[in-house]
């Protein structure tokens, strides 16, 4: 995933959190917000909780939702910034269930926001 495909900006997160509407499911929860003027490509947040376990854990997800979300990226909608945020338990779902698991997950709380 691309720099310019990311959040990283804590105003950014926070308008996402204020202005946006959300979604969730057992191990995600997704903020969803229209960007004004700005048609540009779909930029995406990550928050991964320390609950979620020790920091090697956490960026080990991060970098799984990463490359997940990159595949998926021309099928998001353009003009959006997103943030993922990792609900404890889904380090030990990804390990014990694969990385297509994870693709799946992505997939069903995408299509609940489009929905």
């Amino acid at each position: 995933m691309q720099r310019r495909n990311r959040l990283s900006r804590s105003r950014d997160f926070d308008a996402v959190y204020r202005h946006g509407r959300s979604t969730s499911t057992r191990f995600l929860v997704l903020y969803w917000f229209e960007r004004e003027g700005d048609p540009g490509e779909p930029r995406l947040g990550l928050a991964v909780p320390r609950s979620t376990g020790n920091a090697v854990a956490r960026n080990r997800i991060k970098r799984q939702l990463r490359e997940t979300w990159g595949e998926r990226l021309e099928r998001v909608p353009a003009g959006r910034d997103y943030v993922l945020i990792v609900k404890p338990g889904m380090p030990e779902a990804v390990a014990a269930n694969g990385f297509e698991w994870l693709g799946e997950r992505v997939d069903e709380v995408l299509g609940k926001a489009a929905a």
